[in-house]
Order: structure tokens, then C-alpha cells, then sequence
């Protein structure tokens, strides 16, 4: 029955991706049906009925800075106007951020996934690091120092855009496409120095699992 329902949601996931591909002209990625591992975690998780459920079917929308982030929302509103929009980005779940668009579609809701291209990487790292330490870490458990890890670099990408944000405003018509390219070249530098991050510490995890098996 469960899986039953799962796959009751493809036709509406098409439809949303149609549009998003073909009339926003974005590049979409995602799954039409959440795993039934995922469902049951996350209904034990929390204490939520299944009826309630918005992500069962998702798909995702990287773009590279909050603007284009903005924008993308904007225009998804304008063909989903009865869209719910969901701002994870001022209040984070346990340093998770994006803005998640709710689309309710012949009564299934499809959810739709914004993320820039530092919060994603944030959000690959957190999963990659789940899948090596298990994945309470995700939601503020396991190993303390890699959990206020993930928090600080959260915040760091946080910090960052708003200041991101700051300097785009402030810019004169002359200069905005100097300054964005600017913003682009720090941009990649921090996704570089994250990643460079991400494999140390998956590299020290690796060791200590070797050392203890």
C-alpha cells in the first residue's frame, strides 16, 4: 500500500518538471517517489502522518547565488500561484538552508528544492558525512565537534550571501555586472576551500573506521 502511494505521485512530479524545464527553462534534477527507508524515518522522526507529508515527491533547483535563488522562486510563483514557499534560509533546520516551494498538484504536493550552489555543497557535505557517521548527524546528533562543524560552516554560507546580498544592492547600474562577477570569482573560492575541508575530514574518518575494524 505504501508503495502504492509513492508511485501515485509520478504523474504530478512530470508535470512539475515539464514546466520547470520547459517553460522556466531551468536544469531540474530529483526523485519522483521519496525510498520507504526515508518515509518511515521520517515519520518516527517527527511524529507526522503520512497524509501531512510534503516531500514524498521532490526534485531541485541549484543556482548560483541568492539572487538567481530569488528570481527562481519568483518565477515558479508566477506558474504555481498557489505554491506555499517555505524560507529556510533565515531559519534553518539544524543548518540546512534553501527555499523549499510546496506545489500542490491534482491533490499531491510536489516539493521543489532552491538551493544556491554554497548551500548546496553544505547539504552534500551533511549527507556524505550521514552516510559515513549515520544520520542523526544531520539533525544536530552524533560526533559534537563534527555537528557544531557543520553549524559554523552553515553560518559561515550564511554570512556570507547576506554580505553577497549586500554589496549586489549597493551597486550602481555601472558597476553591478563588475561586482557580480567579482562576487562569482570569492564564490568559487569558498566552494573550493570548502570542498578542499570536506575531503580532509572524510579522509580523517576513513582512517580512524580503518584503525578501528
Amino acid at each position: 500500500m505504501l508503495d502504492q502511494y509513492r508511485r501515485s505521485f509520478v504523474d504530478a512530479y512530470e508535470a512539475v518538471t515539464h514546466i520547470i524545464g520547459q517553460e522556466l527553462g531551468l536544469a531540474v534534477s530529483g526523485r519522483p517517489a521519496k525510498s520507504t527507508t526515508s518515509i518511515i524515518e521520517k515519520l518516527k522522526r517527527e511524529s507526522l502522518r503520512l497524509s501531512q507529508m510534503q516531500d514524498i515527491a521532490g526534485c531541485r533547483l541549484v543556482v548560483a547565488a541568492v539572487h538567481g535563488q530569488d528570481d527562481a522562486v519568483q518565477r515558479l510563483g508566477h506558474w504555481f500561484p498557489e505554491a506555499a514557499i517555505v524560507d529556510r534560509r533565515r531559519l534553518p533546520s539544524h543548518g540546512y538552508r534553501a527555499v523549499h516551494v510546496i506545489v500542490p498538484v491534482s491533490g499531491k504536493s510536489i516539493e521543489i528544492q532552491i538551493r544556491t550552489a554554497l548551500q548546496h555543497l553544505w547539504a552534500e557535505i551533511s549527507e556524505n558525512l550521514a552516510d559515513k557517521l549515520g544520520s542523526s548527524i544531520k539533525y544536530g546528533g552524533g560526533n559534537p565537534q563534527i555537528s557544531e562543524g557543520l553549524a559554523n560552516a552553515s553560518q559561515a554560507v550564511a554570512d556570507f550571501e547576506m554580505a553577497e546580498g549586500r554589496v549586489a544592492e549597493a551597486a550602481g547600474n555601472m558597476e553591478r555586472l563588475s561586482v557580480l562577477q567579482d562576487l562569482d570569482r570569492v564564490r568559487e573560492q569558498c566552494i573550493s576551500s570548502f570542498r578542499a575541508i570536506a575531503g580532509q575530514l572524510n579522509a580523517i574518518i576513513d582512517l580512524r573506521k580503518a584503525g578501528e575494524s
